[in-house]
């Protein structure tokens, strides 16, 4: 396995891969309160991962307005910044590559994160989900998300500055580039589909118009920071949170022209990973490659062998793992020298907690040792 194409350098943005397998973003809900600031908890459990061709951070809210989940960083405050620092110093000193994915959640919030109750998002509707709220006797719990703010065309401005804002602080904290949250039913998935985005004017109706909102977003940080340090994260066959939208596909390979035109990155696909999830059709991957000539990331349920088989056809370049680099901080060597994973031990520690269940899973060589 170590010398299949898995373990191939590839030049992505501003750097150089090692190799083709990618730390997905996961959202771990472990900064310091108050004002969710990254930790030196944080910079270790993501040194340990450096051996990653690149490390995409879990998604970083560009505003308090775009929080959405308990705990989650922040790219908006200079107290943010500093910690973010840490993490990309021990990343680098550990030979690792970092991006920041940059996130606004949108209608995906509870009403306890905003002022006046609401979350904000394309139209009035509710997504029928919930999210992971922290209560005052400090326990989580995933609760109902309320009926949000439609955004005037006004908020939608200040929204971009946002991003253009928060991109511009993860160059300064030292990420070696950013990826836009664009999937997942956050924020700019709303604008891109018809059952959550109802509006009349020039940001809703036609695709053009759907697509108008994530168009502006990228070009305001790629003109911040430089297109080539900016990918974007799609969820091309979602259909929960309210998101089932037969227009998608067509909405996500029109958006990739565009992305193609403006020069971006990479296009990174949240792949649908539960056991009866629809198959990502050869067709829809020849017909992204044929628009977008930068890198094409993919994460789902992928192992070592399914990830080589595809990066081999020629039509993905990079394969992200979650649940599989988070039990296995070495994932690169065990893949490459064909060793057993960890597995997830305790589900409960996956969200919110210290370092058990975070930076204390072991790499296969401290195993070998203690045995």
């Amino acid at each position: 396995m170590k010398n299949s194409i898995l373990f191939s350098s590839k030049k992505l943005g501003t750097f150089k891969a090692s190799n083709r397998i990618v730390l997905a973003p996961m959202t771990r809900s472990r900064t310091a309160q108050p004002n969710d600031i990254p930790t030196d908890l944080m910079a270790e459990y993501y040194a340990q991962r450096a051996s990653a061709g690149f490390i995409i951070t879990e998604a970083t809210q560009i505003s308090a307005q775009g929080k959405g989940y308990s705990f989650t960083p922040g790219m908006f405050t200079a107290e943010q910044v500093t910690g973010w620092k840490k993490v990309t110093q021990a990343v680098h000193q550990a030979n690792g590559h970092i991006v920041s994915q940059l996130w606004h959640v949108g209608r995906m919030s509870h009403a306890s994160f905003h002022a006046d109750g609401l979350p904000v998002a394309p139209s009035a509707i509710a997504p029928d989900a919930q999210v992971w709220v922290v209560g005052v006797d400090g326990i989580g719990r995933m609760l109902d998300c309320p009926v949000p703010r439609a955004l005037s065309k006004q908020d939608i401005k200040e929204i971009i500055l946002d991003y253009r804002r928060a991109a511009s602080n993860a160059i300064e904290a030292g990420f070696d580039g950013i990826e836009i949250h664009g999937g997942n039913g956050y924020l700019i998935d709303q604008f891109l589909r018809r059952s959550s985005n109802k509006r009349d004017d020039e940001y809703g109706g036609s695709i053009t118009n759907r697509l108008r909102f994530v168009m502006e977003v990228l070009e305001a940080v790629g003109d911040e920071i430089g297109a080539n340090k900016v990918g974007i994260r799609l969820a091309p066959f979602i259909t929960q949170r309210g998101m089932d939208d037969a227009e998608a596909i067509d909405a996500i390979l029109l958006a990739s022209k565009k992305f193609n035109e403006m020069g971006l990155d990479y296009i990174h696909l949240s792949e649908a990973d539960w056991d009866d999830a629809p198959m990502v059709s050869d067709e829809f991957r020849h017909a992204l490659r044929a628009n977008f000539n930068g890198s094409i990331v993919v994460a789902g349920n992928y192992t070592a062998k399914t990830g080589v088989d595809l990066i081999d056809t020629g039509l993905v370049d990079f394969v992200a793992y979650g649940r599989k680099f988070l039990a296995n901080p070495d994932l690169p060597y065990r893949f490459g020298h064909e060793l057993p994973l960890n597995e997830i031990t305790d589900t409960s520690t996956l969200f919110g907690g210290d370092a058990r269940g975070y930076t204390d899973y072991p790499n296969y060589a401290d195993t070998k040792s203690v045995n």
